[in-house]
């Protein structure tokens, strides 16, 4: 699967979504881009508020494009700052990952290509719910 997703085009609509980034008070710009399961590619920014904890991470925007484009499972992913260069997404984010990831969703970090079971191991989310009501 690695081989099969385009990591280099990836990061360029990344790198593209973070000049759509809304940061007045941190200047930290953050984009994100990510392949669906029917082949999409969507993509998001950070979203600052004044009231800091109502600011919105890119992944938070990313997710909403993946509901507002008609749903599916993230398979790949990449997130970036404002000089291009990747960010590891904080855990709240690795959880919203994981809840629309499908299984072995890849992710490029810091440390190189990761599945999303490696960046949030023993993660709690709808496969968990699913296999408790028996369903596979």
């Amino acid at each position: 699967m690695t081989d099969a997703v385009d990591w280099a085009g990836l990061h360029d609509v990344a790198v593209e979504a973070s000049k759509h980034a809304y940061v007045p008070y941190s200047k930290f710009p953050v984009g994100v881009a990510a392949v669906v399961d029917d082949g999409r590619v969507i993509s998001g920014a950070n979203v600052e508020n004044a009231s800091y904890g109502l600011t919105l991470c890119a992944e938070c925007s990313l997710v909403s494009a993946l509901h507002m484009s008609g749903g599916g499972k993230l398979v790949a992913f990449v997130c970036v700052d404002g000089n291009g260069d990747a960010l590891m997404p904080c855990g709240r984010c690795r959880q919203l990952l994981f809840e629309h990831s499908a299984e072995g969703m890849l992710l490029a970090t810091v440390s190189g290509i990761r599945t999303i079971d490696e960046v949030i191991p023993d993660a709690f989310g709808p496969r968990t719910l699913a296999a408790y009501r028996g369903e596979d």
